[in-house]
């Protein structure tokens, strides 16, 4: 088409720019492909209304590869924005509009932590009470279904949500979902608004290493997670609202192992379903390694310092490198790169698969970089479902991100018959 406002540019001593070749539809320019995925999945979220589609869009345009701290800058300027036109709607009279704002300031702020360089600076903390303070200002004048709530664990409390459908008559169902190491709980709102409307009750909740318990309490990811599970079944069978011989927990990225390991030895779970499946954690990170080095793995087995010396070396000129080995190290309580190695080799189930005795759904993906979830599919004991999301669904990908909808539906579907 040419532009009617002004003569076709005639000069062609100097050929237009070409333009840089798409990898697919899901290549939105990224710096790198993981930064692809997280954008894609802050665009799926527009599909529960914690986001909108232009506001990712237009925040995404601004983010500076060249600056480290460019996606946060970028994000935090969008929540801020947001979160002014929020209050102003809270304070004009307009309740739902207000609420709805809120929500997506919560998002925004919590995707500026997404990709934060360093977990340690004092903003983190800041950021981390704003989203908390966004959100339940969202669960106020919403009107929403769910409640704060404070687990006991150990010597302090799990933070999470719980969720009642509204006209609930007697004990009901209930879904635990939990995140792996970027989301929070908060993000499980796709999961809230399916059960609502199925008349299943939710327990959205952060765990060690998850959200804001690894923000706000410092607490680690740990290997067994039965002991963080444990305590939140002891919770709900508390409840009235819940049948205690229906409860399933629900799990995605590392919770593709957390989740079947707590289900190995907490029986009260009924159903399972692990997106994707992993038995053994460290494998999955190792491959992630030879990615970037074929020999990482062989050199941390021979000599782990002179691996932390090779990584340190890869993080003096590579953001991408200096974020994943820094975010991976805080997650998990570390200090070393090769302590990270150690500490990711206890997630390994081994035997204990056959322990599981919840009837169980293995999640997979055509282009899935970070599962086994075949190699626990053929492992378990117990009855069992195997579901791979496909290219043709636009589902391929790690935790199927921009395709809440498609995740949403086989994943209920198979719970409304199995729970």
């Amino acid at each position: 088409m040419v532009a009617c406002d002004g003569p076709a540019n005639t000069d062609d001593s100097d050929p237009p720019a070409q333009t840089q070749e798409r990898e697919g539809w899901w290549d939105l320019g990224m710096a790198d492909p993981v930064l692809n995925e997280v954008a894609l999945y802050y665009l799926g979220q527009a599909w529960m209304g914690a986001t909108d589609v232009a506001e990712v869009l237009e925040t995404l345009s601004r983010v500076d590869p060249t600056d480290e701290m460019g996606w946060t800058t970028a994000f935090q300027q969008t929540a801020e924005r947001v979160l002014g036109l929020a209050k102003d709607s809270e304070n004009a009279g307009h309740p739902y509009s207000a609420a709805m704002a809120y929500q997506r300031a919560a998002t925004y702020f919590r995707a500026a932590l997404h990709r934060h360089p360093n977990p340690d600076a004092p903003e983190v903390v800041e950021l981390t009470h704003a989203a908390v303070a966004a959100h339940e200002a969202y669960l106020d004048l919403s009107g929403s279904p769910c409640s704060p709530v404070a687990i006991p664990y150990e010597d302090t409390t799990i933070p999470g949500y719980f969720c009642v459908p509204p006209n609930l008559d007697g004990p009901a169902p209930t879904i635990i979902f939990q995140e792996g190491k970027d989301g929070w709980a908060e993000d499980g709102k796709f999961v809230v608004d399916a059960a609502m409307v199925r008349g299943y009750n939710v327990m959205l909740f952060d765990g060690p290493g998850i959200g804001k318990m690894i923000r706000l309490q410092g607490l680690p990811f740990r290997h067994d997670w039965e002991a963080v599970i444990t305590p939140i079944v002891d919770d709900l069978v508390a409840r009235p609202e819940v049948d205690e011989d229906r409860i399933a927990l629900f799990a995605v990225s590392l919770g593709g192992y957390l989740a079947p390991r707590a289900a190995a030895f907490e029986h009260r779970i009924s159903a399972l379903v692990a997106n994707p499946g992993v038995i053994n954690w460290a494998a999955a990170i190792y491959n992630e390694l030879g990615y970037i080095d074929p020999n990482l793995p062989a050199l941390y087995e021979s000599d782990p310092e002179a691996f932390d010396q090779t990584i340190y070396q890869m993080m003096e000129v590579s953001d991408f490198i200096r974020w994943g080995i820094r975010d991976s190290m805080w997650h998990h309580g570390v200090d070393t790169p090769s302590g990270f190695l150690d500490e990711v080799s206890k997630f390994d189930l081994g035997e204990l698969v056959k322990d599981i005795e919840a009837k169980t759904l293995v999640l997979d993906a055509e282009a899935e970089g970070r599962g086994q979830a075949s190699e626990l599919f053929e492992a378990l004991e117990c009855p069992k479902d195997y579901y791979k999301f496909t290219a043709e669904e636009a589902a391929q990908f790690h935790v199927q991100p921009g395709a809440t909808a498609m995740l949403s539906h086989r994943v209920f579907d198979w719970l409304d018959d199995n729970l």
